[in-house]
Formats: structure tokens, C-alpha cells, sequence
């Protein structure tokens, strides 16, 4: 689950105190459907509308009493809290195909026994396991699922809600701002995607961070394709940032001949990576390169300009080969040697991107946990200054010490946000430049 302290992990809301957005929600209709479905008496309304439709495509589906008594006991593990019934049945039905699939491997005599018969023996939910492979009824069970989640329904027959449970949601939803899914995507919960392209947060603190880039740069570049000088602190400081990445990363890691071509890719690089450093400065918002996709994403756009730029200038067969460093060995020592650097050196190219994203990220994140356990020290002086009644001269202290070290720790993680994006623009280069060239 994602931390709204931490931001290690994305979500699909941005967190702000609660007075700046409050919930005053009056109905169940006025709540977001994704809440509506993390609700036990939805869960409950669903599982209930599932069952009368079980009924009617099976003939042998027990009383909505013993399989609410089941599927309440099944919600009770923490791993299945807030999962609806159709999950239960069908993470049943999975296992007991894998388990049959190991009874049969097991020994050869077992091959005589159907799944049917296996099913009846040992598996729980028998009715539903023995139909779920067949075809037409997963059909229909696709369709039974939908219609019963049917939130507007709900929201319509479903008796209402208490105001005691209405005023605990709205404690719960206050200070969050839930992000818009204009593609139709559905919710889990806060934190996971059901189906569909859902919206995160840092989706669009990425795309902000992009529409910022593009704003400032092509205004820059405007004044700078007229033929006049830049003037302005921002814009030298912009173009004093662009000049030395071209002079002293793209042209010495890549080449003087081939390293301009490379220039807005890793001016690209450099910029979006510190803009979304930054945002993990800036409060309610989290740094994107706090998440493992957005890493492996930019990772992943320096193999591929490495492949496709490798593979036009010697062709896929060359791009590979040349992997393999130039060396004058004896024909009966190259044949088994080289194919074993060749292996090496492909396996390496894969574990040197991976490594590029992994270092991305752990460095951003590692921020963001000793600022957490800087703050600690001031919770926990609170907590054991409410204990013991009245805060005293070490409470004093203590809270002294977090804001202080909290101040300078967060100066350092202003440095940490332009080193790690130079470090990564840098080894872009390198690894791009490293493919693009004979070794």
C-alpha cells in the first residue's frame, strides 16, 4: 500500500491538510464510486446480487446464508479485506486448478481421475470450481460480475447510509483530493487499478512537470531563434545548464561528431529528471522518481535509442556483435571464449539499464526515509510527552533537533535532486555513446 507520507509508491490522490480540502458529503450518492465500493454493506448488496445470479446459472449454488457466512470469514485475512465475492470464488477456483495440475504430475495413475472428481474430493466451492473452466459459463459469469457491481443500482435500491457513517467517511476523505479518470479506467482502492488506464498522481505531476518544460524551453528557444541574446537570471541559468551538458556530457561521452545529435535527448533527460526531483521538495506532492515505473520507463528510453542508433549504424546483426570488444586471439581460443563475452556482455547491457533506473530510485527514496526518521524523533517526543503527562526540556530538545536537522537534511536533498539528474543524464550518455561505437 502506498505511503502518504513517504510517496514510495504512487496513489490516485493528492494529499492536503484537511481544512484546505474538507468532505461534506450528505449522501451515499455524493461519494466517489471507488469509496462507495470499499464499503462493507456494498460488498454485501454485491455478493448478495451475485448469488441470485449464481443461482440461476448453476443448480446446486448453497443459500445466500451458509455462502455470506463463508465469504465474511474469508474477508476476516487481512490479504482478502475489502475484496468482493467473485474474488473469493475465483482465487479458489485458480488454486484448485494448479493443485489439480500437481496431483496429476505427481503420479502417473492420478491421469484416470477428471478434475470434476478431484474437485468433488478436496476442493472447497465445488459448485462454482467444476464450471469455472467451462467457456460459456465464464461468459456468463463475466457478465453476472459486471452486472452485479453495479455501483448506480446500489446507490438507487440500497437502503441509506447512517450519519455516523457518512461523518466517519467524510473524516476519511477530508484533505484528499481524488484524480479524475476521464478514461474511463476503475479503482480498486486509492492505491491499486482495477481495469482500464487509470490516472495517478504522479502521472500527472509528470505531465505538469512536461507542460512546464515546454512552456519555459520554447520561450527561450523563441528568443533565442530571433537572434537575440537571453537576458534574465532564469534564462542564463537555463542555458548555462544546456551548454554544459552539451560541452562536458554529450561531446566527451559520446563524441564530437555524434554527441549533437544526442543534445536534446539528454537536455530532455537532465531537465525532466530535476523536475521531478524537485516535486519531491515541494509539499503534498511526492517526487515521481520515487516510484519504480517512472525509473524503469526512463531507463528503458536509453536502451532503446542505444538499440535502434547501434543497430542503423551496423545493422542487428553487427549491433550485437559488437558487443564483443575487439581481441587478437588465436582461432582455437576465440571460438569458445568470444560466445561466452557475447552472453556476458548482452546480459550486461540489460543489468546496466536495470541498474540505471534501480540507482534512480533508491537514491530518491532513501531521501524521503531518513527525512521520515528525522520526523520520528519529534512524534515520538510528543507521544511520550503525552504520557507522561507535560512536555519537559528533552521534549524541548528533541524537537528542536528534528526541525534543524530536517532543515539541513532537505538543503542536502536539494543537492541530491541536480546530482542524481546529472548522474543519470551522464550514464545515459555513456551507455549510448558505448553501442553507438566500435569497441
Amino acid at each position: 500500500m502506498a505511503s502518504p507520507i513517504l510517496h514510495i509508491k504512487d496513489a490516485y490522490y493528492f494529499e492536503v491538510p484537511k481544512f484546505l480540502w474538507p468532505s461534506n458529503r450528505e449522501d451515499k450518492a455524493d461519494f466517489p464510486d471507488v469509496w462507495v465500493k470499499l464499503d462493507p454493506d456494498f460488498q454485501l448488496w454485491e455478493a448478495e446480487q451475485l448469488h441470485g445470479k449464481l443461482s440461476q446459472m448453476t443448480g446446486d449454488t448453497p443459500d445466500w446464508a451458509e455462502l455470506r457466512e463463508q465469504y465474511l470469514e474469508w474477508q476476516h485475512d487481512h490479504a482478502n479485506f475489502g475484496k468482493p465475492l467473485d474474488v473469493m470464488l475465483d482465487e479458489h477456483a485458480s488454486q484448485a486448478q494448479s493443485e489439480f495440475k500437481v496431483f496429476v504430475e505427481a503420479d502417473e495413475a492420478n491421469v484416470q481421475k477428471s478434475f470434476e472428481e478431484f474437485v468433488e474430493d478436496s476442493a472447497p466451492f465445488a459448485w462454482f470450481t467444476r464450471k469455472a473452466g467451462d467457456e460459456s459459463f465464464g461468459e456468463q459469469w463475466q457478465t453476472a460480475k459486471r452486472e452485479s457491481g453495479d455501483i448506480a443500482a446500489y446507490k438507487a435500491l440500497s437502503q441509506e447510509w447512517s450519519s455516523e457513517k457518512i461523518d466517519a467517511y467524510n473524516r476519511h476523505l477530508s484533505g484528499k483530493i481524488l484524480v479524475p479518470q476521464p478514461f474511463g479506467g476503475k479503482l480498486r482502492n486509492l492505491y491499486e487499478p482495477e481495469s482500464g488506464f487509470c490516472v495517478s498522481k504522479f502521472m500527472v505531476v509528470e505531465v505538469a512537470v512536461a507542460l512546464i518544460m515546454l512552456f519555459v524551453f520554447w520561450r527561450l528557444g523563441r528568443k533565442l531563434s530571433s537572434g537575440g541574446a537571453p537576458r534574465g537570471k532564469l534564462t542564463n541559468l537555463l542555458e548555462s545548464f544546456l551548454v554544459y551538458l552539451r560541452d562536458h556530457v554529450a561531446r566527451p561521452a559520446i563524441g564530437e561528431h555524434d554527441g549533437d545529435r544526442f543534445v536534446p535527448l539528454l537536455w530532455t533527460f537532465f531537465m525532466f529528471v530535476l523536475g521531478c526531483n524537485l516535486c519531491g521538495l515541494l509539499p503534498w506532492v511526492g517526487a515521481p522518481t520515487g516510484t519504480f515505473g517512472v525509473t524503469t520507463g526512463l531507463a528503458l528510453v536509453t536502451l532503446v535509442t542505444g538499440m535502434v542508433c547501434g543497430m542503423r549504424k551496423f545493422g542487428p546483426h553487427g549491433y550485437f556483435l559488437n558487443q564483443v570488444p575487439s581481441m587478437d586471439l588465436p582461432l582455437i581460443l576465440a571460438i569458445p571464449i568470444k560466445p561466452m563475452i557475447l552472453v556476458i556482455e548482452i546480459a550486461g547491457l540489460g543489468i546496466r539499464h536495470a541498474v540505471l533506473a534501480i540507482r534512480l530510485l533508491a537514491n530518491m527514496v532513501a531521501g524521503h526515509l531518513v527525512l521520515l526518521g528525522i520526523m520520528g524523533l519529534a512524534f515520538g517526543a510528543v507521544a511520550a510527552a503525552s504520557f507522561a503527562g507535560a512536555p519537559d526540556w528533552k521534549w524541548w530538545l528533541t524537537a528542536v533537533i528534528s526541525v534543524v536537522a530536517s532543515t539541513l537534511f532537505s538543503l542536502l536533498e536539494l543537492l541530491v535532486a541536480f546530482l542524481q539528474a546529472y548522474i543519470f543524464t551522464f550514464l545515459s550518455a555513456l551507455f549510448i555513446g558505448a553501442v553507438i561505437h566500435h569497441h
